[in-house]
Formats: C-alpha cells, sequence, structure tokens
C-alpha cells in the first residue's frame, strides 16, 4: 500500500496530483453550470500535455451538452482514501484516433460494440487549469496524537494533513 506522500504535497503539489490521478481507476466528472449530476468516469492521463482523457458515447448527456467553452469539474478519491481532489478546466469533444487507439483496452472494448470503429464512440479532452486538493496522513497513530492533543486544547486543530488550491501552468 502506497500512502500519499504530504512532503510532496507541501514540496511540488503539481507532481502529487498527477502521481495520485495516475493511481485511480475512476472519477466523477460533470459540466459547469448543467443541472445533471456528475458522473463516474475513467481518467486516461497525457502527461505531455497535461490533460485527461475520457471515452464516451456521442449520444450521453454529458457529450451533448458540451459546447465550444465548456468548462467541467473532476472529482477524485485516491485509492487509499488519503488523497481528494477537485480538478476544474476547460473540456472539448474530440475524438481523435491516435487518442482513441492510445488508451484502448479490452475494457473500454466492452462498451463499444463496434470496437474502435463504434459510430456512438467519441473521447472528451479535458485540461485542468486549477486543482484544490487535501492529502491526509494513513498513520493511524499520528491521526489519534493529533486528535487527542486537539480535544484536550480547545484552541489546537488536528494537524493531519495538507490543503492547498493550485493553478496549473
Amino acid at each position: 500500500m502506497t500512502m500519499v506522500s504530504l512532503s510532496t504535497a507541501n514540496k511540488d503539489p503539481e507532481k502529487l496530483i498527477w502521481d495520485e490521478l495516475d493511481r485511480v481507476s475512476a472519477g466523477m466528472l460533470g459540466l459547469n453550470g448543467e443541472s445533471f449530476s456528475l458522473q463516474p468516469m475513467s481518467p486516461n492521463l497525457d502527461m505531455a500535455t497535461k490533460s485527461i482523457w475520457f471515452y464516451t458515447r456521442r449520444s450521453s448527456d454529458l457529450a451533448r451538452a458540451i459546447g465550444p467553452a465548456a468548462q467541467a469539474t473532476f472529482v477524485v478519491v485516491g485509492k487509499d482514501h488519503d488523497f481528494h481532489a477537485v480538478l476544474k478546466g476547460p473540456i472539448a469533444l474530440d475524438a481523435d484516433p491516435a487518442r482513441v487507439e492510445e488508451y484502448w483496452s479490452s475494457v473500454v472494448a466492452a462498451w463499444y460494440r463496434d470496437g474502435k470503429d463504434d459510430p456512438e464512440l467519441t473521447m472528451l479532452h479535458f485540461r485542468p487549469t486549477e486543482c484544490s486538493f487535501w492529502a491526509s496522513t494513513g498513520n493511524l497513530l499520528t491521526f489519534g496524537w493529533e486528535i487527542a492533543k486537539a480535544n484536550l486544547d480547545p484552541d489546537k486543530e488536528p494537524d493531519v494533513g495538507v490543503h492547498k488550491h493550485i493553478a496549473f501552468a
């Protein structure tokens, strides 16, 4: 089990975010300003461009609602529940065949009857511009000690992690 690095959270928060995103299998994606709720989506990271690609159906509510200036929110909880993040940024439909090929797997294939040539298949390209995250200690002893100290001193809050908001360059 790999716990989130609080040291990395403080020294290189952007690295921590991308490392943790690389470990998750799904998060919740939605369009800002739309009435329908967030929905589970599996991220495919493009580390070179610091963006995320998602497979979806052209007929999905999400795909149909994406316009030229669409903004999205992607929410993730780390694999070990010690990392929580909200990413925001522009999103667009982009059925780039190279991306379809790059991230294709047997799991994705199960959703598309005609495989990579399925007329319903498209991709979403999400380019996060900002992120708020919370990274917490996974050490139960540290957590217990911080809670005990806070209970003994009403002016003290437990120090069990890091919260940061960053803008991506």
